[in-house]
């Protein structure tokens, strides 16, 4: 599968073997029995480029996310059979701050606690975090992250605000809706990196994090919808609008399904009881 993903990607046998720290012939090799096995072609060859049959890319789709499940594993093992297991938790940044100071402590209260490393991440890692084993559990919004094939349970729901630089002519209103904000020319809404690292197209300047956010706000380039809890982070060169008509913020806690980690589970318990 390693193999095979490598060729897919590069597209070219002499760059994927390299890649892989290995020489050529057997990689070549390794492909052709792989296609055997399966009965399936997977690459077009020509004397001048490689592509992807139809089964080709299915099965590319398909290794990528049973490497990752392999990874995750192996991380997880890992941490289960270190001397002190614990958990590590990621969450995002400046969120559900005051909700995760609870949570820490009423599960330190609890009989049997294991410590607790905290993730700090910038959006939409919390959700890599946990899919690749990096984490165990998970703080998440929707609709910001997904939880597909992820075990939830909600802890908080909460409306949106728009965030936009003091003294701009609609920091007085009392409210604005999405339709206004997508008129807004002179503060478009930023634009946040998707889970391969790129970015979608638009105007709004790129951001990675939620120090970056809030100063292009403060500089007139920017302005930005979030969660309610977050109006106590903001500064007074900051102005904020309730969103009525905004989909409400639902904080979740996540972990892998079927988890049979009893320290997870009395931390899930702990977060749903708060």
């Amino acid at each position: 599968m390693r193999y095979f993903v490598a060729v897919a990607e590069e597209l070219h046998f002499g760059r994927a073997a390299r890649r892989l720290s290995m020489a050529q012939p057997p990689l070549s090799r390794a492909i052709q029995q792989l296609e055997r096995r399966l009965g399936a072609v997977l690459l077009h060859r020509t004397t001048r480029a490689i592509t992807l049959t139809e089964a080709g890319s299915v099965l590319l789709r398909e290794a990528r996310l049973a490497l990752e499940a392999v990874e995750a594993a192996e991380r997880r093992t890992r941490r289960a059979a270190a001397d002190h297991p614990g958990i590590v938790l990621a969450t995002k940044a400046g969120a559900s701050r005051e909700l995760l100071s609870k949570l820490l402590d009423a599960y330190a209260a609890t009989p049997s606690p294991v410590i607790v490393e905290v993730m700090l991440c910038g959006p939409g890692e919390p959700e890599t975090l946990l899919r690749n084993g990096s984490a165990d559990v998970a703080l998440l919004h929707h609709p910001y992250d997904t939880t597909a094939g992820l075990d939830t349970e909600p802890l908080h729901t909460e409306q949106q605000i728009l965030v936009l630089p003091a003294g701009h002519p609609l920091s007085t209103r009392p409210q604005i809706s999405i339709t206004e904000i997508d008129t807004l020319t002179d503060l478009p809404l930023p634009r946040w990196p998707r889970r391969d690292g790129t970015y979608p197209e638009g105007p709004g300047p790129r951001v990675r994090d939620h120090t970056q956010l809030t100063q292009l706000i403060t500089l007139g380039r920017a302005c930005a919808l979030m969660p309610e809890s977050l109006r106590a982070e903001l500064r007074d060169d900051h102005a904020v609008i309730p969103v009525p008509d905004a989909p409400p913020v639902t904080t979740v806690i996540a972990w892998p399904p079927h988890s049979k980690s009893k320290p997870i589970a009395d931390l899930v318990h702990t977060a749903t009881h708060l």
